[in-house]
């Protein structure tokens, strides 16, 4: 059920509903679009068993599948970037994840009639993610979905990454639709906080890698949803 948090702009004007239609939806990849988890913790386990270690059940990694290698290694091997393995383990991780991309990796139920409905409506769509571009692009190939995008921006596409606002401006750029006329649907804070940012409006996709303890009410989100297809609600015809 539609969770319409609605924040007030950061200028006091209210906006007509002529000038925030929506023309264009973005979305953040892991957790958001596809569901990636089953093949991160695949990775991470092959990593796992490197070092004699058993497998960690798919339940306890998925909530971490957002936060890249770094909160992968963290919760396998409850490890900073500063220890003398991690760099190893890093390796390991990634290159058994590079080959197996696409095992189980698919689409959230309801996100391909999303898609497709958007595409209907003539509303242009993109992902916005902090995958490494070397992931992110066989992925949305493998998934069918790269030459649909109307943009695919990745974490090391610009010099920042989420929560900057920059890959959300660069996106605007390249499918030349303003921020205002933007929505974007992510899983994590960040998402959030790089969505306001650019003065899109951002959407929390409660159905992604969310942990049980995160209080999304405090994220500044303009809605919740907990299936793909209600984001059509929040799209005036």
């Amino acid at each position: 059920m539609n969770n319409t948090l609605s924040p007030s702009p950061a200028n006091g004007k209210r906006v007509s509903a002529k000038e925030r239609v929506v023309k264009a939806v973005l979305f953040d990849l892991d957790g958001t679009f596809a569901d990636t988890a089953p093949d991160l913790a695949a990775a991470l386990n092959h990593a796992r068993a490197a070092r004699q270690l058993p497998p960690l059940p798919l339940a306890t990694i998925r909530p971490q599948a957002s936060h890249g290698s770094r909160g992968l290694l963290k919760i396998g091997f409850d490890i900073e970037p500063e220890a003398p393995d991690y760099n190893a383990l890093r390796d390991i991780l990634l290159k058994h994840y590079e080959h197996n991309i696409c095992v189980h990796t698919h689409l959230f139920d309801g996100m391909a009639e999303l898609i497709a409905e958007l595409e209907h409506r003539n509303i242009k769509w993109g992902i916005i993610t902090n995958k490494p571009h070397i992931y992110t692009l066989p992925l949305m190939q493998a998934l069918g979905y790269a030459e649909r995008a109307a943009c695919l921006i990745s974490g090391d596409s610009y010099a920042n990454a989420k929560p900057h606002p920059e890959p959300m401006l660069r996106a605007c750029d390249i499918i030349g639709i303003t921020p205002e006329h933007c929505l974007y649907l992510g899983d994590d804070v960040r998402d959030m906080q790089a969505a306001n940012a650019a003065a899109m409006r951002g959407i929390i996709a409660r159905y992604g890698y969310i942990g049980a303890d995160a209080v999304l009410e405090s994220w500044n989100a303009h809605a919740i949803i907990d299936h793909p297809g209600e984001l059509l609600s929040l799209i005036e015809l």
